[in-house]
């Protein structure tokens, strides 16, 4: 056995529902950095005046494992299963409330778009923060800093204050640091997502570069394939606790088969989902767009309509309310979103019982099973939100008029286009006199 980067034993994060997050100030944090690298986080109950009052809830619970020098590990699950949690609690942004972890070595963390940084300061100054926070000397700051510009990609901006970077700029800059500084460990969490594509395959070559170079790489990702390419080993997290932790393939086919066991419950008997409910979904049916008949299976290229069955908690009218739907494929990757406000189409009001309704009107699905989830907001609240809702089968469909469909690892989803071929044109001079 190698020697251990990171060692957690019993960590248990809990939130009183209400209670307003507190994180350490900078200056703590600095001071705290530049202790040992070997650094204990103990987790201390705390009570507070009025919290056994109100509920409870833990992010995380009893969870223990050991990481490796060296060694690359995913971390999936569904949303709040606890991922994000427990990185903050392993980069000693929060501190846990029972058990405890070893960390051996500097961490660099990239947890949410802009930890870490002083909006008010420049890229240029925030460079050389987050090295100090990292416990680096100068000169080492020194002799990476052109590469982390050049990887971020913001040399036009270095001496603007963050505050007027966009979410990508503030992405790539902060994954630059992260990624550049070297760190013994680096902590990724899913705000890659945020990036573009072409940034994001530029973040896991370097994220698989550190990997090469000997670093351990705690990667918190849904993109499946990203973590099939860059772990061989992968935790697995269910409701704030381990239930699955070894091999990355037969983990993720373990989580895929939880997701499609889950979405295979009728939608208005699921309870583990988030929201106030003062919209709650009942169920989701397929039928067909002309007809109205429902679609058990419906094709490729179809028109169909996606309803969305609903009801209030309290009988009344809901206002002000958003609802969406991503359509997720075989590696729980979403491959598109269909949403009210993005398609013009958010409702002032709506009755207290009835039916959302989003026409399709050609299915651009590959025949295949997939999931989806539901989602809904009245007002500013969240009412209710349920990941792998159901399942949508798709049967074959002539989607481009022409009797053939590309193969399936083309692609799951379709877009239609047509093709052909112009040759050059001809050029004619026109000897003799200009004016003829």
């Amino acid at each position: 056995m190698g020697e251990l980067a990171i060692q957690a034993h019993g960590l248990g994060k809990r939130y009183f529902i209400g209670e307003r997050q507190r994180y350490k100030a900078l200056r703590d944090t600095l001071a705290q950095s530049m202790s040992a690298p070997i650094r204990a986080l103990a987790g201390r109950a705390r009570g507070s005046a009025g919290s056994k009052h109100r509920p409870e809830f833990w992010a995380i619970r009893d969870v223990s494992f050991e990481i490796e020098q060296g060694e690359v590990v995913g971390i999936v699950g569904r949303n709040g299963a606890g991922k994000s949690t427990l990185l903050k609690v392993l980069s000693r942004i929060t501190e846990p409330t029972a058990g405890y972890a070893m960390i051996h070595g500097r961490v660099g963390s990239l947890l949410e778009v802009g930890t870490g940084f002083h909006p008010e300061l420049t890229g240029r100054e925030n460079i050389y923060l987050n090295g100090a926070v990292l416990g680096m000397p100068k000169s080492e700051i020194e002799r990476k800093f052109d590469e982390i510009v050049e990887f971020a990609e913001v040399s036009k901006f270095l001496d603007t204050p963050v505050k007027h970077y966009s979410s990508g700029m503030y992405l790539r800059l902060a994954f630059a640091v992260a990624a550049h500084l070297e760190p013994e460990i680096l902590l990724v969490d899913e705000v890659l997502a945020v990036g573009d594509a072409a940034f994001q395959k530029k973040c896991l070559g370097k994220m698989s570069d550190v990997a090469r170079a000997g670093r351990t790489v705690l990667f918190v990702s849904h993109n499946m394939e990203a973590i099939l390419n860059l772990c061989q080993r992968t935790i697995l997290l269910e409701r704030g606790t381990v239930s699955a932790d070894g091999d990355t393939r037969q983990v993720i086919e373990s989580y895929l088969k939880g997701v499609m066991e889950s979405a295979s419950i009728p939608l208005a008997e699921r309870t583990d989902r988030k929201g106030n409910q003062r919209l709650k979904f009942t169920g989701v049916t397929v039928v067909d767009a002309v007809t109205g008949e429902p679609l058990p299976q419906p094709m490729t290229g179809q028109a169909i309509k996606l309803l969305l069955h609903y009801r209030s908690s309290d009988g009344r009218p809901l206002r002000n309310v958003h609802v969406s739907m991503p359509i997720h494929g075989m590696y729980d990757e979403k491959l598109f979103h269909l949403a009210s406000n993005t398609s013009g189409s958010d409702f002032e009001e709506v009755p207290a019982e009835g039916t959302f309704e989003c026409f399709i009107p050609r299915l651009p699905l590959q025949p295949g099973r997939y999931t989806f989830n539901v989602y809904s907001r009245v007002g500013a609240d969240v009412a209710d939100w349920v990941q792998g809702a159901g399942i949508l089968d798709v049967a074959p469909g002539d989607f481009f008029g022409s009797g053939r469909l590309p193969p399936a690892n083309q692609g799951s989803v379709l877009v239609e286009h047509r093709w052909q071929v112009s040759a050059p044109e001809r050029l004619f001079v026109l000897s003799g006199d200009p004016g003829l």
